[in-house]
This record gives structure tokens, C-alpha cells and sequence, in this order.
């Protein structure tokens, strides 16, 4: 949980470094970040980073002991491997001028880091194993996670676009994100319904549909958005109700 917390924490920071130097986070609508608008100073924040990292790096370190030790010697490399890669990513999400959040790559990275390596990596270090039914579950994770991304970038999408941040839905108009935020949150649901319907063993297991009610009325509300700063109290809907779900998910699967 702490290696978790800690690659969230990094990639916030690295979020709020990379658009406040650039200047994309000038006048922006929603919550308040800390170099755009001048609390802290960019020099700070790239130490909170580098502190961060390290102490990621650290936890992530004791986790692979604590599930590999030396037994698995081959194991403990490939985890270190993509926890190096998962700081890397973190930070190159806005950072740099290869930035691949300025050039619409950022739902992908999202799905791929929050969605099956955290799902299936977690998922592998309790077994030992991979058991492919967890895809399901790991990529309904990745495309809520995605649908938070793409939310926000639906409410930044002038902003955004007038500083060179090329996002996704940058790339495609509202119009179409919004249809493709309709294709996340369904896909999400299938793929769950699939994965219970694949291990049925009672209808509990169904309760984690409680946590698409509120999705549901995400999905009415962004239908018929016009203005954008209005999507900015979804973000919190979309992200809890995929915390919710995965909670649900978790304790009844």
C-alpha cells in the first residue's frame, strides 16, 4: 500500500512540475497546484520528487524481498525492473520535452500502470503465478483509471490546447471524447461482468454494480456538458466510484 501510495504521490508531483513550468496550469479551472500558482517553487518541487522517488524506490525494494527473497532471484529482477520503470513513467508523464502527456499518449500509460501492472503485478506477488482471468478485472481498473484521465482532460481541453498540450481528447474534440468516455466506463463494466461470470459461485459478487450507479449519472452528466469548468466536480465522482468498485470487487471476488 505504501508502494502504491508512493508512485501516486510521485506522479502528482511530477503533474504539477511539469505543466507549472510549462505554463500549462496558468489560470487553471478546478483545484489549485502548488507551482502554478506559486506556493512552492519549481525548485522544491523537483527535490519533493527526487525524495519521493527514492523513498518509493526503497518500499518497492522491500516488497520484492518480502515476496521473492532470494528464492527468486529472477523475479526480484523483472519487479525492480518495472518498479524503475513505473517512476519513469510517473515522471515523464509531464516532465521533459518528450513528455508523452503532451502528445496523447497519456491514456494508454494510464491503462497499462494503473490497470494490468498494478492489478496483475499485485496479483503475482500474493500467487506467485498469473491466473489470465485477472485481465479482466485489471483492465476494467485501467479504463476507469483512464476515464478520470480523460475527464480531466475534457475539462482542460482549451487550456490545454492553447499550450501545446496535445491530449487525447485535444486530438479527437469533445464530441468524440465523449463518446470514447461512454466506451470506457461500459468496457469496464463487461469486463467485470464477464470475470464474475467466468468464477460464479454467488450473487454477492455482483454488488460492485453499486459502484456503477454513480458512473451511470457521470455519463448523463457529460452528455450534456457544454461548459467544461462544469466537469470538474465529476473528477471526484468518477475517481471514487472506481475506488468504490474496486473495493467491492476485491472483498466480494
Amino acid at each position: 500500500i505504501l508502494t502504491t501510495i508512493g508512485f501516486q504521490v510521485l506522479s502528482n508531483f511530477a503533474n504539477d512540475y511539469g505543466d507549472g513550468i510549462k505554463g500549462t496550469d496558468d489560470d487553471r479551472e478546478g483545484e489549485q497546484r502548488m507551482v502554478a500558482s506559486g506556493i512552492i517553487s519549481p525548485k522544491q518541487m523537483k527535490s519533493a520528487m527526487i525524495i519521493t522517488a527514492i523513498i518509493t524506490l526503497i518500499l518497492a525494494l522491500l516488497v520484492i524481498y518480502v515476496a521473492f527473497g532470494s528464492e527468486n532471484f529472477s523475479y526480484s529482477i523483472l519487479f525492480f525492473f518495472l518498479g524503475i520503470t513505473s517512476i519513469i513513467a510517473a515522471v515523464k508523464y509531464t516532465v521533459g520535452k518528450s513528455a508523452y502527456g503532451y502528445s496523447g499518449l497519456g491514456d494508454i500509460f494510464v491503462f497499462l500502470f494503473f490497470g494490468w501492472l498494478s492489478v496483475v503485478g499485485s496479483y503475482f506477488l500474493y500467487t506467485k503465478h498469473i491466473n489470465f482471468d485477472i485481465f479482466l478485472p485489471a483492465t476494467a481498473i485501467g479504463l476507469l483509471s483512464a476515464a478520470v484521465l480523460n475527464l480531466n482532460n475534457m475539462r482542460d481541453r482549451i487550456k490545454d490546447k492553447s499550450h501545446g498540450k496535445n491530449t487525447l481528447v485535444v486530438k479527437i474534440g469533445s464530441q468524440k471524447a465523449k463518446l470514447y468516455h461512454y466506451g470506457l466506463i461500459i468496457g469496464a463494466l463487461i469486463c467485470s461482468i464477464v470475470y464474475v461470470n467466468r468464477n460464479y459461485y454467488s450473487p454477492t459478487q455482483f454488488i460492485f454494480l453499486v459502484a456503477f450507479i454513480p458512473l451511470v449519472m457521470n455519463m448523463v452528466v457529460v452528455g450534456k456538458n457544454i461548459i467544461h469548468k462544469e466537469l470538474d466536480p465529476e473528477l471526484k465522482k468518477v475517481a471514487l466510484s472506481t475506488f468504490l468498485y474496486a473495493i467491492l470487487f476485491a472483498i466480494f471476488n
